[in-house]
């Protein structure tokens, strides 16, 4: 463990400001005091410089736990499951899925948002599910808009790289089968045909709410990243609560069965979306109301 008078360097406050990324978690019986830090999937290493007291933090912590342990992101095997999943069975094509004036208003969304590329994609998304093709436009459109990224190297994967380089243990608070579920196998066909459809008509509004989140976050605002998430159509194109729960809340409360083990045993940094931490089912107040101390680190 490394030396934790390396805490005198920084303060922690309550968490009555939101504009923050890193909480201290303490008491409760912990002998030494865990850490958990909002990220942004896409965001790059370097933003860890900018978070304050996450470096000093990675110094005093004796592992680093994320959504995912960094050989499953990153194992070759895993990667090729990941692209299984998000493709229709042998033999089914997309535009047996959609009617021609669907396929139409895709191939328009494509045209309008990629350009150059737009013939590209279109022969890809005959192969892929209709969620596989949401999520793999909502990724080229985050790209889009915060730049070239590499990854490889985006801040998740960097924090528990940097732990290994250092010797300390690394591992995932779900896996890969978990959340492949929930990305891409735990909607019907029409739900997914659906929703690509709610996002290829009404894109100003997805660029709206993107644009709002990712602003949020580099501005290390967790409400605005919260309001940004909570956004609504009032239409069916908006998450069912039972959705809501699957992706969001549902896991908040399956990791706060993992967590307080896992901090009991070592002090422990935990890496995961920022969506994943405020509001009423977040994972901050879970720790709360489990009896933690959580207090926002500057």
């Amino acid at each position: 463990m490394r030396n934790f008078l390396f805490a005198l360097l920084f303060t922690c406050f309550s968490a009555a400001t939101h504009a923050q990324l890193l909480y201290r978690i303490s008491g409760n019986g912990l002998q030494r005091p865990s850490y958990i830090v909002g990220t942004y999937h896409l965001a790059p290493a370097s933003f860890a410089d900018s978070i304050p007291g996450l470096r000093t933090v990675q110094e005093q912590c004796e592992q680093v736990y994320g959504e995912l342990e960094i050989n499953a992101l990153l194992n070759p095997d895993s990667t090729a499951l990941v692209q299984q999943a998000m493709l229709l069975p042998e033999g089914m094509k997309l535009s047996q899925i959609l009617t021609p004036d669907e396929m139409k208003r895709v191939k328009d969304y494509t045209q309008k948002k990629f350009g150059f590329t737009a013939s590209i994609l279109m022969q890809q998304a005959e192969r892929m599910t209709p969620i596989g093709l949401t999520t793999q436009f909502e990724l080229l459109n985050c790209v889009m808009k915060t730049g070239q990224i590499d990854v490889s190297n985006v801040l998740d994967i960097s924090l528990q790289r940097d732990a290994q380089k250092s010797g300390k243990m690394t591992g995932g608070l779900e896996s890969l089968s978990l959340q492949m579920n929930v990305l891409y196998q735990g909607k019907s066909m029409e739900r997914q045909k659906q929703l690509l459809l709610c996002l290829v008509d009404h894109s100003d509004f997805d660029d709206m709410m993107t644009d709002s989140i990712i602003k949020s976050y580099f501005a290390q605002d967790l409400e605005g990243v919260k309001n940004a998430m909570d956004m609504k159509m009032d239409n069916d194109c908006d998450n069912t609560s039972d959705e809501e729960e699957q992706l969001i809340s549902g896991r908040n409360a399956n990791w706060m069965v993992q967590m307080p083990a896992i901090m009991q045993a070592k002090s422990t940094l935990f890496v995961v979306g920022a969506g994943h931490l405020p509001g009423e089912k977040g994972v901050l107040n879970l720790l709360r109301q489990a009896g933690y101390q959580v207090e926002a680190c500057k």
